[in-house]
C-alpha cells in the first residue's frame, strides 16, 4: 500500500488497518521462526508497512 492510499484513509481505517498488518506480522514472523518461508522479504515489506501507518495516524493526530 502506497502512502498516498495511506492518506485517503480516516483515522478510524487506520487504526484498523494497523491492528490487521501487526497481526499478519506477527504471523509471519511465527511462520518463518518454525519453517522458512518462501519470501522473506514479505516480512519486511509487512515491517514498513506497520511503520508508515503508524506514521500517517502520528500525522493526522497532530493535524487535528
Amino acid at each position: 500500500m502506497k502512502n498516498s492510499e495511506l492518506r485517503g484513509l480516516s483515522l478510524d481505517e487506520l487504526k484498523n488497518k494497523l491492528v490487521a498488518e501487526k497481526d499478519n506480522y506477527g504471523k509471519l514472523k511465527f511462520a518463518h521462526s518454525i519453517t522458512p518461508i518462501e519470501n522473506p522479504m514479505k516480512i519486511r515489506e509487512s515491517r514498513k508497512l506497520v511503520a508508515r501507518i503508524q506514521t500517517e495516524i502520528t500525522a493526522k493526530e497532530i493535524s487535528k
